[in-house]
């Protein structure tokens, strides 16, 4: 590998002899490592959030939302700064600004800071998570990166394992009486040192020809989501004004004012925000909708089983994040088998046997909240958990490559960053929807002693919201191809991630 201020096309990864190409592989999966837990590790400290910052639930709903919406709209201007500027220096100064927001997020004096602080927190993940496959495959040669995936697949699945537990504990612990403020304080250290040692191992490179920034999109999408979203979040406490309606219907039109922009752009200079010409693929449209959906019922789910647990049933932080680790585990397991021996075999059925799996684990859940009430136990719960946790796993994995089997090479990598865009986009528009499925139904007011039954209540309307999502995306599955096309490895920049190819993100945020 050449000397870490070197700079190198995509094409030209680090000669395999190098070890320190191994040193810059921890660290970007230490980075990515750090984004994963961090989105799943604040669930489970929901509650005891609200207690300590008496927090309303529009700003618990933004505390996860805003992080997602940050980093949604900034992944493909975080990749194309990358190519623009150079991987290694977008991905150190995404990690510092990660670094200083998760200080800012464990030190907030109030929610409004929360708030504040996860949504720049997301933006500097949108900086910093891009850069990862790019550096990889800046880094090592054609032959080393199937086994470097490999690598990333587990570490994906040790983040959705520990993130819940290492909430949980933190939280429990208590350290040094700061309650909820260590699953934040703990980006520190680990932040500090990716810095120190990504400045001495990671290679610099940049994409030969680097595609202009689209800012006016990004606006567009981002105002856009705030005006849907904002009125969603607000809507309940403030007894759904008519401008938080007008909001929102004129989200239509900003969205439609980007559609226009987006083919004059592409027009005038081929650098888009998003290829419009890809929604000509008919799978590839499928897929993003299918994305899209998925993210929006497990940005429900997350959140409103989090609440149930906890604040409805009265459990605390670590007996709820012990509670979902079978679901966790059965989404690692569930992931590596369709991957490797399903799909080849059954192509798009594995899909749709996920998201039929998922619809029947939600409904045994749904019964058995009902049946046993404020008694449940954790391990009553294990077998919706297990079987969603299945159906999950077969969807997740080899969803990516189904959608982007029928997409032109050439943009492989714009159609990659824009699943997972919409992905986050959908968790951020599910978790505004929490305000209308789930707080919409419970009465806040009744007895303590009517919680438990106020909360199952929430929680199973909330639950067959998401069985009919999960309907709708079993039928729209019909639109994937029959049995995805294996993709062979380029020569030279063909097979280089792009700008726009950040790192999967699982769709547990």
């Amino acid at each position: 590998m050449t000397s870490p201020s070197t700079t190198s096309a995509p094409g030209t990864p680090a000669a395999a002899g190098d070890r320190r190409r191994w040193f810059a592989l921890a660290i970007v999966m230490t980075a990515a490592f750090m984004d994963l837990v961090d989105v799943t590790i604040v669930n489970i400290a929901i509650p005891a959030i609200q207690r300590d910052e008496g927090a309303t639930y529009s700003q618990i709903q933004w505390i996860t939302a805003g992080y997602a919406l940050a980093f949604a709209a900034g992944l493909i201007t975080g990749g194309r700064l990358g190519d623009i500027h150079g991987r290694k220096r977008l991905f150190l100064i995404g990690i510092t600004g990660f670094t200083v927001a998760s200080a800012l997020c464990g030190f907030a004096v109030n929610p409004e800071m929360l708030v504040a602080s996860r949504i720049l927190q997301g933006g500097m993940a949108a900086l910093m998570v891009p850069q990862v496959l790019s550096i990889v495959h800046a880094t090592f040669p054609a032959h080393e990166r199937g086994k470097v995936f490999g690598l990333f697949g587990m570490i994906v699945g040790l983040g959705a394992v520990s993130g819940p537990l290492l909430g949980a504990l933190l939280t429990e612990w208590n350290i040094l009486g700061l309650e909820w403020r260590p699953i934040f304080l703990i980006n520190l250290p680990v932040g500090i040192v990716a810095l120190v040692l990504g400045r001495k191992f990671i290679t610099e490179s940049k994409a030969p020809r680097a595609l202009k920034l689209d800012l006016v999109g990004v606006v567009l999408v981002t105002v856009g989501l705030l005006m849907l979203l904002y009125p969603l979040t607000r809507g309940r406490e403030l007894g759904w004004p008519v401008w938080g309606h007008v909001m929102m219907a004129g989200s239509l039109v900003v969205f439609g004012a980007l559609v226009a922009y987006e083919k004059r752009k592409a027009a005038k200079d081929g650098s888009p925000l998003v290829e419009l010409s890809l929604f000509k693929v008919k799978s590839f449209a499928a897929g993003i909708a299918v994305q899209t959906v998925f993210g929006v019922t497990m940005g429900i789910f997350f959140l409103v089983w989090t609440l149930y647990m906890q604040v409805g049933l009265g459990w605390t932080a670590l007996r709820a994040g012990l509670t979902g680790v079978p679901f966790s585990i059965a989404v690692s397991v569930a992931a590596g088998i369709s991957v490797q021996k399903l799909v080849p075999r059954f192509g798009r059925k594995v899909l749709q046997a996920g998201a039929l799996a998922m619809a029947a684990g939600v409904l045994i859940y749904i019964w058995e909240a009902g049946r046993y009430g404020a008694d449940i136990a954790p391990w009553q719960m294990a077998l919706p958990l297990v079987v969603m946790g299945i159906g999950m796993g077969l969807i997740v994995a080899p969803l990516t490559d189904a959608v982007l089997s029928e997409v032109p090479r050439e943009h492989a990598g714009s159609a990659s960053g824009l699943i997972n865009t919409v992905q986050q986009m959908g968790t951020a528009l599910g978790l505004g929807l929490v305000s209308v499925v789930f707080f919409g139904v419970i009465d806040e007011r009744v007895p303590r002693e009517r919680i438990p039954a106020e909360f199952a209540d929430g929680f199973q309307n909330a639950l067959w919201w998401v069985t009919g999502v999960l309907a709708v995306i079993f039928l729209v599955m019909f639109a994937l191809p029959a049995k995805p096309k294996q993709h062979v490895e380029g020569g030279g920049d063909e097979g280089a991630a792009t700008a726009d190819a950040p790192a999967k993100e699982p769709a547990l945020t």
